[in-house]
């Protein structure tokens, strides 16, 4: 350290000067590069994560909303067993049923030998709506823009 001492002791006045300076602005630009940009950039970091995680509280607070809104208008339970459900909206829709099984308690198979598609999807929504599912439906195309149907149906749980 005496080394130094001496070496700066032994330049003019205005060297030191200029060392001085240069030091000064080298622990600035030091304190700049290792405390406050990644201050900084952390920073901005938090505010980025933090707006997203606004956003996602945004978001599900909305779906909450949407789903309790759907509980409140949940279809209401059965009243009769899903085979004389399935069979009176049908009648109501004007399917002729070709067969209905029962399958359990909660599932039934229809077939429809003609119907027509756009007719068909009215229906099964309006079933799900009821709370009646569709559990799986193969559609065959009969050629005169009907189709022919096979489905399992089943009752929504509770």
């Amino acid at each position: 350290m005496t080394g130094l001492k001496t070496w700066f002791e032994g330049r003019s006045l205005r060297e030191r000067r200029l060392l001085l300076v240069m030091a000064g602005l080298a622990v600035l630009t030091l304190l700049w590069a290792l405390i406050i940009r990644p201050v900084g950039d952390g920073l901005s970091s938090a505010r980025e994560r933090h707006a997203d995680a606004v956003t996602r509280l945004g978001e599900t607070r909305a779906q909450v909303a949407t789903l309790r809104d759907i509980q409140r208008t949940r279809a209401t339970p059965l009243t009769g067993t899903l085979a004389d459900a399935v069979r009176a909206e049908a009648d109501q829709a004007g399917f002729a049923l070709a067969s209905l099984d029962q399958d359990g308690a909660s599932r039934v198979r229809v077939g429809i030998q003609s119907a027509r598609p756009a007719a068909l999807v009215a229906w099964l929504a309006r079933l799900e709506r009821l709370g009646i599912l569709v559990d799986s439906v193969a559609m065959t195309d009969k050629g005169d823009k009907t189709v022919g149907v096979a489905l399992t149906l089943k009752a929504r749980a509770a």
